[in-house]
């Protein structure tokens, strides 16, 4: 992590010194995904507005714009639950071994589970927008991006355990974050592929859908508003046959008060027994489900 985490300094350099580029830091907190990033703009074409807060006008609008790359962000993230859970079982493997509940059923690894890495280091080419609508504030995270994107890193994590494996993953994605008044929308739309440098980790084509909804002023108790649901399937390079499936649903509480919501995210992770393969296989060859359970805290 310290090697990926040492270029972004220099990369930052290298891009704040080339003339005609504007640049922006951007931080996100998250129990299970926290980065941050640096956007990158030509400076004789600022960052385009949408004057709308259609959906459908936002996504028209960005695919039009992507074919050409006219943004670069740099990010670099890392998973803390999921690196609790590998230190857990490595420091602590006598309380890892009591939250196994029953024979197939250990809360550390549900509670982590769904993450393959620790961290990562990402570069995204692409056309970044902002939205400018009624009740939406010109500041924060309002803004849309599609374009190509690059992932890397050296570990992979299974059942609390780290790996070694240089992988890199290739991603067209589309994503946006949308605050109006009291509101807060977030979706993603992604398609792409996963390679692994470790010989007994298949490599997989990839599709995810996400989409999260927070109202502070939604009744508490509504199953329709604040919450989420994210959906992934991963299929064999080879032959394309079925890797891995998940599905998560969210629930949130808004806490009007403080500007948070407690959240709840319940899912189940389909593995197939050839996702691994030789010793990482393990001794089960049949299929694996893993019940998965999220708190958090959404600011």
């Amino acid at each position: 992590m310290k090697r990926l985490t040492a270029l972004l300094p220099l990369l930052y350099s290298a891009f704040a010194a080339a003339e005609g580029y504007q640049t922006e830091l951007v931080t996100e907190v998250d129990a299970y995904y926290s980065n941050v990033g640096l956007y990158f703009s030509p400076v004789d074409t600022p960052i385009p507005t949408v004057d709308s807060d259609s959906e459908l006008v936002i996504y028209r609008d960005l695919f039009l714009r992507s074919y050409i790359p006219r943004d670069v962000v740099l990010e670099a993230s890392v998973n803390p639950m999921p690196m609790l859970g590998v230190a857990l079982r490595q420091r602590a493997p006598g309380f890892y071994d009591n939250m196994q509940l029953s024979g197939d059923f250990n809360l550390v690894k549900s509670v982590t589970a769904g993450f393959d890495e620790p961290y990562a280091l990402s570069l995204f080419l692409g056309n970044v927008v902002k939205y400018r609508a009624e009740g939406i504030a010109d500041v924060g995270n309002n803004k849309g991006y599609m374009g190509y994107l690059f992932n890397f890193g050296n570990k992979h994590i299974k059942d609390n355990r780290l790996i070694d494996d240089q992988w890199l993953e290739f991603e067209w994605k589309v994503k946006g974050d949308r605050e109006v008044g009291e509101q807060t929308l977030g979706w993603s739309f992604r398609v792409g592929g996963k390679w692994h440098r470790h010989p007994e980790i298949t490599d997989v084509y990839h599709i995810g859908i996400r989409r999260s909804h927070l109202d502070f002023e939604a009744p508490a108790l509504s199953w329709l508003l604040n919450s989420g649901v994210n959906y992934r399937l991963d299929v064999n390079q080879h032959d394309g046959s079925l890797i891995q499936q998940s599905l998560f649903f969210n629930k949130k509480l808004p806490l009007r008060a403080w500007r948070l919501a407690v959240q709840v995210e319940l899912g189940l992770i389909w593995k197939e027994a050839e996702k691994y393969s030789g010793a990482l296989a393990g001794e089960g060859v049949g299929d694996e489900f893993q019940l998965v359970i999220r708190p958090n805290i959404q600011f």
